[in-house]
């Protein structure tokens, strides 16, 4: 060798020996507690990972770039790599410019073959996401290399997964648009789902423009096995495409804020469809697509489609793999209960398993009612809705739990629409299919920020997925069962909207102090707000004194008559018996006792505007009738009944001089003042 050729050859050895200390520096400062912060170095032995540093110094472009460029190295946790059963791509984890956490784009080019970018997003609570791997806060490290370049390495609670290909792949695949990777479905690693048939549409179509556009959006392929239905392949057309995609916004699953509804790219004036994300507890990701303005040929109405694969990222933005087309309204009730959530399309648990699988050990005959209704609702418990205690009791009782199911059907079609005009000036009441068993819905809060309540046999349940439109009604998800109650006398007033009034009147006086008494079986007729309202106009001065703390003994005594505590409860049915048999029914109350007769009478005493006629029930009490609004509201020690007006006489209130008596006090009173009398003239 000549000296020339020792010379570079030596030349080459230090530059190796430098690469390798120089490349050391990171990896070093990582593993060496006492280099590193005080508020960190505590956490830093135990979140890295050996592993992924080995692969580093394995590689020679990682090494290259830790010796001589700045960088941004995205490092997961031990706890990520022990989850992570793939290969694992360095180079993926590495950008060539030095970001800090406020300093990060929306995208960086990461070292990849083919430079495929990262995606760097945000949520409402502030934390930072890496495609899906959340930046763990105040674990970032930054350090200047020997070559005076600046470097930042920030902590992620997943490992990046990029696309993968597979190996027997006929083409060189690397950072493929969101059309390239549909034309090369089959050569990538897709779980075995195909993209076929809707492939097809999208160039059937011409809508190939979309999936090719540049920028960074969110890709919603259906696979192949939603288009079992032979007809709904052809309902794909292109507004239904567009209504697929999320322009100029890319939303990974873990950084996705829940239920928040995003403009589709069909979004215009004569159709508007929206998008958003949500997840079941049991860790399943759903979208959901919301036709908010349809045309003759897409409904209005709410499309749930489950996520089969998430996440894998492309030049353009991101794709998720989903289980059915969105948009497309084209099963009845029955159908969506049977194949899409009570067992969806492939054949796995969906998320009315156990709604479905209810319905089923009860004998299927309310899923043929269902079947048989021209239009329906349903209100549809949700998987951890039936995971409740007092549940597991009722559900060997066959008789019982087909009156909870249909309580949850309706005969007619509601979405939250119709909701809300029914809630404009009251609480809304349905009818269900129960014979006299009614829903009560309110409406809270405006736009996307509204709540929907639906109470049912004392059950107060919120809708937590509303209007999910098939061909024949609605499907609403709810959090609880209805029809089983959870909660005391005491709760049900504090927490139901209609009987607010007689709950604050209550605890001024101490009234409701006795209602959570587990022991006792209470039947308590409650005014609701309404009536209390009438006693306004009708008593204007006792009115406002009932609701003063001043006269809590008068109000508790008022409400005491409203109380009947027994050792069972008395349900409408039992009392419309009782009256029928011996004319008026007495109950026992605190002080004395409750004289009453209960009658059915047919007509719409709840709604003027319904559409089916209904048996109802009214107190006779004093010559007066008092409708029952809400009869048998079920509680865990007692029932309610909520009436329209309170159990009270105008002779039963005396004000004068600022003072409110009820006539119960005043013979008290009177008394009193006869025993002081006779007393002074014995003296």
């Amino acid at each position: 060798m000549t000296s020339s050729g020792l010379r570079a050859a030596a030349a080459l050895l230090l530059l190796c020996a430098a690469t390798f200390a120089a490349a050391a520096e990171l990896s070093d400062k990582l593993r060496d507690d006492s280099e590193l912060s005080q508020s960190t170095a505590k956490s830093f032995r135990r979140l890295m990972p050996v592993r992924f540093y080995s692969q580093v110094e394995q590689n020679p472009i990682a090494n290259a770039t830790l010796t001589l460029r700045s960088c941004t190295i995205f490092v997961p946790t031990n706890e990520a790599f022990q989850r992570y059963k793939g290969s694992i791509h360095v180079l993926y984890h590495i950008t060539t410019a030095a970001f800090s956490k406020e300093q990060l784009p929306k995208s960086v080019s990461s070292d990849m073959d083919g430079n495929p970018p990262l995606y760097i997003t945000k949520n409402r609570n502030g934390d930072i996401y890496v495609n899906n791997a959340r930046i763990i806060p105040s674990l970032s490290v930054e350090m200047t290399n020997r070559e005076g370049k600046r470097q930042v390495m920030h902590i992620i609670d997943e490992v990046l997964q990029p696309l993968s290909v597979q190996k027997n792949a006929k083409d060189n695949i690397n950072n493929p648009d969101a059309m390239q990777f549909l034309q090369m479905a089959e050569q990538l690693e897709l779980n075995d789902f195909h993209l076929r048939t809707y492939r097809s549409q999208v160039t059937l179509a011409k809508k190939e423009s979309v999936y090719q556009s540049p920028g960074a959006h969110t890709f919603l392929i259906p696979i192949d096995e939603s288009f079992k239905l032979s007809a709904r392949s052809g309902l794909v057309d292109a507004k239904v495409i567009d209504g697929h995609v999320i322009p100029n916004t890319v939303i990974f699953t873990a950084a996705s804020q829940h239920d928040d509804p995003k403009t589709s790219a069909a979004f215009e004036d004569l159709l508007k469809v929206t998008v958003s994300f949500f997840k079941q507890k049991d860790g399943k990701m759903y979208v959901k697509s919301n036709t908010i303005v349809g045309d003759a040929k897409h409904r209005e109405g709410v499309v749930l489609a489950e996520i089969v694969k998430a996440n894998i990222p492309v030049q353009n933005g991101v794709v998720h793999l989903i289980h059915r087309p969105l948009m497309i309204i084209d099963t009845t009730v029955t159908d969506f209960l049977k194949k899409n959530f009570g067992c969806n399309e492939n054949g796995e648990n969906g998320a009315l398993r156990k709604f479905y699988e209810v319905i089923m050990d009860n004998g299927g005959e309310v899923l043929d009612d269902i079947t048989n209704l021209s239009e329906v609702t349903i209100l549809a418990p949700s998987n951890d809705a039936w995971n409740a205690s007092l549940i597991e009791n009722l559900l060997r009782n066959r008789k019982k739990m087909r009156e909870i199911l249909n309580m949850h059907i309706i005969r007619d079609r509601l979405n939250v629409d119709k909701i809300r005009q029914k809630n404009a000036n009251m609480i809304a009441q349905v009818p269900t299919v129960n014979n006299n068993t009614f829903l009560y819905f309110n409406v809270k809060g405006e736009g996307t920020d509204a709540v929907i309540t639906v109470e049912g046999g004392g059950v107060n349940a919120t809708i937590i997925q509303a209007d999910v439109a098939q061909t024949n009604g609605y499907v609403h998800i709810i959090d609880r069962v209805l029809g089983v109650p959870h909660t005391t006398v005491l709760g049900k007033l504090e927490s139901d909207p209609m009987m607010s009034d007689t709950y604050k009147m209550g605890q001024f006086s101490h009234f409701n102090d006795q209602l959570n008494n587990t022991q006792r079986r209470f039947t308590y007729f409650v005014p609701r707000d309404k009536g209390w309202q009438k006693t306004e106009l009708d008593y204007p001065s006792a009115h406002k004194k009932l609701f003063m703390p001043d006269f809590s003994y008068h109000s508790k005594s008022i409400l005491e008559r409203h109380l009947a505590i027994a050792d069972h409860v008395f349900t409408m049915k039992d009392l419309v018996q009782y009256s029928e048999q011996a004319g008026n029914v007495v109950l026992p109350t605190f002080r004395d006792s409750l004289q009453l007769r209960v009658e059915e009478e047919a007509g719409h005493l709840h709604d003027e505007n319904a559409s089916h006629e209904w048996t109802g029930y009214v107190i006779i009490w004093n010559y007066k009738k008092i409708n029952v609004y809400r009869p048998d509201v079920e509680c865990t020690n007692g029932i309610i009944h909520v009436i329209d007006y309170p159990l009270l006489e105008e002779k039963d209130v005396v004000v004068s001089g600022g003072s409110y008596l009820t006539e119960s006090s005043i013979c008290i009173i009177l008394a009193n003042l006869i025993m002081i009398t006779v007393a002074k003239i014995l003296n």
